[in-house]
């Protein structure tokens, strides 16, 4: 079974006899939705509407919820949460005994949750404090979410930098738009009901290796920009050899796709494609329309 611990990720704990009320009126995500043995994209938004915090979440027990997060921004999501918190009977724990793990078979491992971030014919699995001795690489499951558009804060865009469609959570289930209010709602309800959504995630491909992102000296990594016609139309995140995935402005991709407008990172030409899972085209005009 492929499988990799992430060490870069931790597990926080939810609960209390107020945590479903907490939660539903705090994430993007509809909690009520979420079966046993799934985790699902989730994010706590800033008031404007962009990610401060993504995340997957998962039910603990008979009223707890599971938060699989970087492992440098638990702390901080800890803290964020207690603002909150106020007066609910709520609680939040890190789980430092618990390693986080990715799996990838179609036969899934003993106690996994199906990664809800993936078509289920990806076969894509979350597993908490297993004992197994995972024997996948970093790389792979890097090729895994690249395969799939699946992006993540950090490794493809910077938190408070982007909106929910951006990332395609309108698309995974990340987002519900009926449930009521959470932080941040309004503007995505009304980016989703105006159909303004202008940015998404693509997947990459070239001929030749892409060039890796280089650290600048404050530890922030540099882009890597997609030109269309010596003008940039997005920036690329995580690679794997000739694949990548990036962030870019649709419009200006579909403008450049129709006119036979050559697409580029440094020499090498490059083709841009929308996951199959979002039903979303650049040529059918449908990259920002709404689900009716």
């Amino acid at each position: 079974m492929p499988a990799l611990i992430l060490p870069d990720r931790s597990l926080i704990r939810v609960e209390g006899a107020d945590v479903q009320h907490f939660l539903q009126n705090l994430i993007t995500t509809n909690i009520d939705a979420i079966a046993p043995g799934e985790a699902w994209p989730a994010a706590l938004l800033t008031p404007q509407g962009k990610i401060l915090f993504d995340f997957l979440i998962s039910k603990s027990g008979e009223t707890g919820y599971d938060c699989d997060i970087r492992a440098d921004q638990a702390a901080d999501f800890i803290r964020r949460l207690t603002l909150y918190k106020l007066r609910a009977s709520v609680e939040f724990n890190l789980l430092e005994d618990q390693p986080v793990i990715a799996a990838w078979d179609e036969d899934a491992p003993q106690g996994a949750l199906r990664d809800r971030r993936f078509p289920e014919e990806a076969h894509v699995w979350r597993l908490y404090g297993n004992e197994a001795m995972p024997d996948g690489k970093p790389a792979d499951w890097n090729a895994v979410r690249i395969a799939h558009g699946v992006a993540e804060s950090g490794s493809d865009f910077a938190l408070s930098d982007v909106f929910p469609h951006d990332v395609l959570m309108d698309r995974n289930g990340g987002v519900d738009f009926r449930k009521g209010c959470y932080v941040g709602q309004e503007v995505v309800s009304r980016m989703q009901h105006r159909g303004t959504a202008r940015r998404r995630v693509v997947t990459l491909t070239a001929q030749t290796d892409l060039p890796a992102r280089t650290r600048t000296e404050n530890g922030n990594e540099d882009e890597l920009s997609i030109m269309a016609g010596g003008k940039p139309v997005g920036s690329i995140g995580s690679t794997a050899g000739g694949s990548a995935l990036a962030i870019v402005r649709t419009d200006r991709v579909a403008d450049a796709l129709s006119q036979g407008t050559p697409l580029t990172v440094g020499d090498a030409q490059v083709t841009l494609s929308l996951p199959g899972w979002t039903g979303l085209s650049f040529n059918s005009g449908d990259t920002n329309t709404p689900d009716k």
